[in-house]
């Protein structure tokens, strides 16, 4: 990721123990092109680096917020977002582990904030992804990236089971 680790993880800070960034004990990235089979990518890519971190036994929970996390970014933040040749990918994965910790952030290039919906609102046909995001997790959030990178990290925090 092009911005600093610090700037990325301001907001998980807000409530809870600081998280160092130099602390990260395991990272893994992807690039996800601007097409609906890059969810199942995503979930590939996540399976594989949970099994690589030993965390197979979360990865229901996981996948189905990665799942989210990324559809969203293609449904919303991607449409209408010119791209210049040779730019990055429109969105990316990003998968931090600490200790207790496993983070999951979606960038996008769009600078709108996501919008949940009312938890009531299940009739509509969509809108329901940050509902399940936050009922999956134990927190989430966003920010706007800083600096010459436009566009937003829509994060997720999974709180582990400290190893035996």
């Amino acid at each position: 990721m092009a911005t600093n680790g610090s700037t990325m993880l301001e907001p998980l800070r807000q409530g809870l123990p600081p998280l160092d960034p130099s602390a990260v004990s395991s990272a893994a990235s992807c690039a996800l092109p601007a097409r609906f089979e890059a969810v199942r990518d995503a979930r590939q890519f996540t399976r594989r680096t949970l099994d690589q971190w030993d965390l197979g036994d979360r990865f229901d929970d996981v996948c189905l917020v990665v799942s989210e996390l990324v559809t969203n970014a293609l449904r919303h933040a991607v449409p209408g977002t010119p791209r210049t040749p040779g730019q990055d990918a429109p969105v990316r994965l990003h998968l931090m582990r600490w200790t207790e910790r496993l983070v999951c952030a979606v960038r996008d290039p769009s600078n709108d904030s996501p919008v949940a919906r009312e938890a009531d609102d299940f009739s509509a046909e969509s809108g329901r992804g940050l509902f399940l995001v936050d009922s999956f997790c134990d927190s989430w959030g966003w920010h706007p990236l800083a600096g010459t990178l436009s566009g937003k990290v829509v994060w997720a925090l999974f709180r582990l089971q400290p190893a035996d």
